[in-house]
């Protein structure tokens, strides 16, 4: 029943077309078709790379896009999950006690109303169409999932058990008087990819806490796109519109004493706020794109992998402190 691959991300919104829209001029997407109307919504297929994005909103308010998109705003509303056999992965699931929501369509219960699809599993070589710019976006590389304090572990149990995935990564992130706990689980083909994080409530309330109490749940907070070649790839997106997060001097100051030599010279990583992190196997640069969803709920990550097989998250504890020294600095 091996899931390969993340086949499409589905997306809820209060009007695709608008959405769609903002992608192509913001990330370079390109349409798969025109739109298509059924049912009671209209969905915008869109594609870059080896990403699908499937973009829909209810022209009938009975549809369930007009449900979710009245309690969470526009968000993720199902993962396809490409698999080698969608029957006996759906199986698989139910036996390990997965909720069925649609058994004709290969619909389980996923992360607060975020569902996943089991569907046949498909090509995945980019597209054969040239980008319009060299360096956009290649592939989906996880999926950023917040859940609510005490839930960590049964989600990453039910990945486990359900979908046949393994724990590759964990950790515990403290970020000031915050915290929150963090585990990695990935497919056998290496393909599917979820963060899974929760919030330690017994810190003060921080970055996951709103997410969750703006999104009203569970949800997948951002989705993060592989590209080549990260420093172009900003570039483009910024000469575009998209406003990234900016990140304190001092972060860069710190660098070459925390890391070394970097693939991408420091002054192009300052230059650009991209961040950095490494592990044994090589080199990770990663950036967030600014939140515009009107909740600040659902963002975009942009990363470029060089080896590093880890996520970052030595990246928030080296910001937050390099955030104390800059703030230290200008009092004195």
């Amino acid at each position: 029943m091996s899931i390969q691959t993340i086949a499409h991300v589905e997306f809820h919104c209060a009007d695709a077309e608008q959405a769609a829209a903002r992608l192509r001029a913001d990330h370079g997407f390109t349409a798969d078709a025109p739109a298509t109307t059924p049912g009671g919504a209209r969905t915008v297929e869109l594609r870059q790379g080896s990403i699908r994005l499937h973009l829909t909103s209810a022209t009938d308010p009975e549809h369930p896009a007009a449900a979710f998109v009245a309690r969470h705003g526009d968000g993720v509303a199902t993962l396809a999950l490409g698999c080698t056999d969608p029957q006996a992965a759906l199986e698989r699931a139910e036996r390990h006690g997965a909720r069925v929501l649609d058994r004709a369509a290969g619909l389980i219960a996923g992360f607060g109303d975020t569902a996943l699809r089991f569907v046949p599993a498909g090509p995945t070589e980019p597209s054969p169409e040239p980008a319009a710019e060299p360096g956009l976006l290649d592939a989906l590389d996880h999926v950023a999932i917040c859940l609510p304090g005490g839930e960590l572990a049964d989600a990453v149990r039910f990945c486990e058990a359900a979908l046949g995935f393994h724990a590759i990564f964990k950790e515990y992130i403290e970020v000031g008087r915050q915290a929150m706990d963090s585990t990695v689980v990935q497919s056998a083909s290496g393909q599917v990819t979820f963060t899974l994080i929760e919030p330690d409530t017994n810190r003060r309330p921080g970055q996951i806490d709103e997410f969750l109490a703006a999104h009203d749940g569970a949800g997948v907070q951002h989705l993060a796109f592989s590209t080549r070649d990260i420093a172009t790839a900003v570039r483009t997106a910024r000469a575009r519109g998209v406003e990234f997060l900016a990140t304190p001097g001092a972060y860069f100051d710190a660098l070459t004493e925390r890391l070394g030599e970097t693939a991408i010279p420091v002054e192009t990583l300052r230059e650009l706020h991209v961040l950095v992190d490494q592990d044994h196997g090589g080199q990770l640069f990663q950036i967030f794109a600014r939140s515009t969803h009107p909740r600040r709920t659902y963002f975009l990550e942009l990363i470029e992998r060089q080896g590093a097989g880890t996520f970052g998250t030595a990246n928030i504890k080296a910001l937050y402190e390099a955030v104390e020294r800059q703030t230290s600095a200008s009092l004195r």
